[in-house]
């Protein structure tokens, strides 16, 4: 089996623990497969739920050694209980990154674990390449966008409507710039990109999205397609 390429500008070496919740025995084999012919990843467990996952986690899974850095979550399962949104916010707050498959057969759900705090979604129809660089885009602390998951997200009806400026202003300051770097891009005094950004702030929390910190405007931004994500290979 051929090893599939990485992007090139790789997380810093070393072995990344992965762990694997997908209800199709025959995928998610494949799909450890594919991760151990990377060469840097460690499967350290596979389940088909993740009420079993967590169930694991909290017993064999509490070592600093075998704690997953990812896991790669299937969204629509078969055969027992569906996925908890809350119990995926919960692991995202502990540090995990998490990686949805999905077949986009429900929207709405979709939205609901981007809310959450996941890094992506990979789409049952994607290449097995699409899956491993979804893979090394997440574990490099980045999110993993398509447009297909694009569309899912402009449909949501839990997006701000922003103006002009605010919208500028979200993008300039999620981007990584200081205020008075917005401001002067804006062509506006410090205290008035203040108050764009307070209003962007303002608007999600009606929405019943808070968003408080430099790290959360970046994570929405993303999530509400107001902030392109370059490809990892891109330089």
């Amino acid at each position: 089996m051929n090893e599939i390429d990485a992007p090139r500008r790789r997380p810093r070496p070393k072995r990344w623990r992965v762990a694997i919740v997908e209800d199709h025995l025959l995928q998610r084999r494949r799909t450890e497969e594919l991760l151990r012919a990377q060469g840097a990843f460690s499967v350290v467990h596979t389940t088909d739920s993740l009420p079993e996952f967590l169930a694991w986690l909290a017993t064999k899974g509490t070592a600093p050694e075998d704690r997953p850095h990812l896991l790669l979550l299937d969204l629509m399962v078969d055969r027992g209980p569906g996925v908890d949104p809350e119990a995926v916010r919960t692991l995202v707050r502990s540090g995990m990154r998490v990686l949805v498959l999905s077949a986009m057969a429900s929207p709405p759900l979709v939205r609901e674990m981007l809310r959450s705090g996941i890094s992506g979604v990979v789409g049952k129809r994607d290449s097995e390449a699409d899956l491993i660089a979804a893979v090394w885009t997440v574990l490099g602390r980045q999110h993993w966008m398509t447009s297909e998951l694009a569309a899912v997200i402009a449909g949501d009806d839990r997006r701000p409507s922003l103006s002009d400026q605010e919208e500028r202003a979200l993008v300039l300051y999620a981007s990584g710039l200081t205020l008075d770097a917005v401001a002067e891009a804006l062509c506006v005094k410090p205290d008035t990109a203040k108050t764009y950004l307070r209003r962007v702030k303002a608007k999600y929390a009606e929405l019943g999205r808070p968003v408080r910190t430099k790290v959360d405007l970046n994570q929405v931004a993303v999530l509400d397609g107001f902030l392109e994500l370059h490809d990892p290979e891109d330089p």
